[in-house]
């Protein structure tokens, strides 16, 4: 399957960018963990078992993460990826993925690829933990989505 030229819109890479950063074990641990610490710190402010400054810096600490990881990181990252400003086209062929933009194409084979995940909006492809490569499912039609995540799910194995 074969999409049409497509371009990047910045609010869904975006959130597609959360997705990929939340669905991370370590991030995740380590939310859990500050949420842990400031409803503990909250309460024991409450009971007045500890100073302001507890409370304040678990405060800040939360705050601090979630803007990093819902703004900061996926804003830098979108402005520092020449390919979400090009016009490209996707493959999901027989025995590789294959993107390709104006001057020329690359292609992947199925097996040098990690995982994948879906998002509202994309198509995520791993090639490790931190490398991949997301293609938005708006590029094709309705009645090929389906068969991009057949194919997705035979060829590569998590």
């Amino acid at each position: 399957m074969t999409s049409q030229f497509f371009t990047y819109n910045k609010g869904k890479v975006i959130q597609a960018l959360r997705y990929h950063f939340i669905s991370r074990q370590e991030i995740k641990l380590m939310i859990i963990i500050v949420n842990v610490f400031s409803i503990v710190a909250a309460g024991l402010f409450f009971f007045k078992k500890v100073s302001p400054m507890a409370f304040l810096v678990s405060s800040v600490l939360w705050f601090t993460m979630m803007l990093a990881f819902w703004f900061l990181l996926p804003l830098t990252i979108y402005k520092k990826s020449i390919t979400f400003k090009q016009r490209l086209k996707a493959t999901f062929g027989k025995e590789e993925f294959t993107i390709e933009n104006e001057k020329g194409s690359r292609g992947w084979a199925w097996k040098e690829f990690t995982a994948t995940m879906e998002s509202p909006h994309f198509f995520h492809l791993y090639f490790d933990t931190r490398s991949f490569f997301i293609v938005p499912k708006e590029a094709f039609l309705e009645e090929e989505i389906n068969l991009i995540r057949k194919v997705l799910a035979e060829k590569i194995k998590k």
